[in-house]
């Protein structure tokens, strides 16, 4: 940890946004947010930085904090959004909720800006925060691992520039340059895992610094197991939206490599930006071993002769209905379609008129392939023949298997 962190914190700037002409910058009003927006402020140096704060309605006050960032934001002659989040219903898990919400909203708002990336204010503190946390759920080495500095989700590239940077460096900080910050008042509810750890480390008199550095130690353990998954799954092929696997390469792996292949597999699959629950994904790698089929989280596996293919569960290729738009399903590029028409799943009871012996595909791939519908009319289905009602093309191919191996 730097004895300036804005030193570091502009060096990281420059490393993970320094050839983009744009930024994003996440602001909640806290003091390690608004460091970073000032430090940001002051690197952009004629670079295009903007500022958003999303407004979750949790707690009394959170709008008129969202203002404070606002003019705090307009001070430094950078543009400034609320991003206000509208809670579908009281069920699920709350903090989770918020948090996949805060980052829909903010990729929302990025691409509708021409924003490549948007950076967050996550600190040391918070690296060493969530190891104890899993430590304590007992998580394996990717929760374990630090936080990266970026990563991929909601179809926008996050950057994480103060991680080398404690929290309390960050408050010194600001204090010398007389900026003002908010605290928020859950930060002292122990209602909050976050909290709790934050309490215990302290409790405790745990340095963070060694904490994170720790969580940087499993980080780089996680990127060598990564490493030799990407070896294993050398062979891997797409083949119009499914993927297969050399099964003799897969069952020789050690459990855990078989674990991340199938992992990427669902998510190359699905599109699914979270991977599924342990204990089915557990559950589902048994089956597999033993030579069966399964579907988990939207996925069929299923053993083919000497290869492993995941294939799109029909049922859940239904169920994404039917879109106008220009990606359906998350797994499928839509060009040039037609006014009126609509594309959704072929189904089953079509396959013997769209020719699925003659593709090559299995029925249920042919089940849950792309169709072209007007109305409840078939008029093409592009996998299994083409009729050049338009062009349908697959989202991903085998490299961007190969980088969901290697994502953390």
């Amino acid at each position: 940890m730097t004895a300036d962190p804005a030193v570091g914190i502009r060096s990281s700037l420059d490393r993970l946004a320094g050839d983009l002409p744009a930024l994003g910058l996440a602001v909640s009003g806290g003091g390690d947010s608004i460091a970073l927006m000032h430090v940001a402020a002051d690197w952009a140096r004629g670079r295009r930085v903007m500022v958003a704060t999303v407004d979750h309605g949790l707690r009394k006050g959170s709008a008129a904090e969202a203002q404070e960032v606002a003019l705090a934001a307009q001070r430094l002659g950078l543009p400034h959004a609320i991003l206000p989040w509208q809670r579908d219903g009281d069920g699920g898990n709350l903090m989770a909720q918020a948090r996949d919400a805060r980052l829909k909203l903010l990729a929302d708002w990025a691409r509708d800006n021409g924003l490549p990336a948007v950076a967050l204010g996550h600190t040391a503190d918070d690296v060493a925060e969530t190891l104890i946390m899993r430590l304590a759920r007992g998580s394996g080495i990717d929760g374990l691992a630090a936080m990266a500095e970026w990563r991929d989700a909601f179809g926008m590239r996050w950057l994480r520039p103060m991680l080398s940077t404690g929290r309390a460096e960050l408050r010194h900080w600001l204090g010398g340059q007389g900026i003002p910050w908010i605290d928020d008042p859950s930060n002292d509810n122990t209602d909050f895992d976050r909290i709790r750890a934050r309490k215990a480390i302290g409790a405790l008199g745990l340095d963070v610094a060694g904490l994170a550095r720790s969580a940087a130690h499993i980080a780089g353990a996680r990127d060598a197991v990564s490493d030799f998954a990407l070896l294993v799954s050398g062979d891997a092929r797409a083949d119009r939206g499914s993927l297969s696997l050399s099964r003799t390469a897969f069952r020789d792996a050690p459990a855990e490599i078989r674990r991340r292949l199938l992992v990427a597999a669902c998510r190359w699959v699905t599109g699914a930006d979270y991977p599924p629950r342990r204990a089915a994904l557990l559950h589902a790698l048994q089956a597999v071993m033993a030579q069966g089929r399964v579907t988990i989280d939207g996925a069929m596996i299923l053993p083919d002769r000497d290869r492993l293919r995941i294939i799109r569960e029909p049922a859940a290729a239904i169920r994404a209905g039917a879109t106008a738009g220009a990606v359906w399903d998350r797994r499928w590029r839509i060009v040039d379609l037609p006014r009126d028409h609509r594309v959704a799943a072929l189904g089953y009871d079509p396959l013997p008129l769209a020719g699925w012996r003659e593709s090559g595909l299995s029925r249920d791939e042919a089940a849950a392939s792309p169709a072209i519908w007007r109305g409840t009319e078939l008029v093409d289905a592009p996998i299994l023949r083409n009729d050049h009602a338009c062009t349908i093309r697959p989202l991903r191919d085998a490299a961007d298997f190969r980088r969901l191996v290697k994502a953390h």
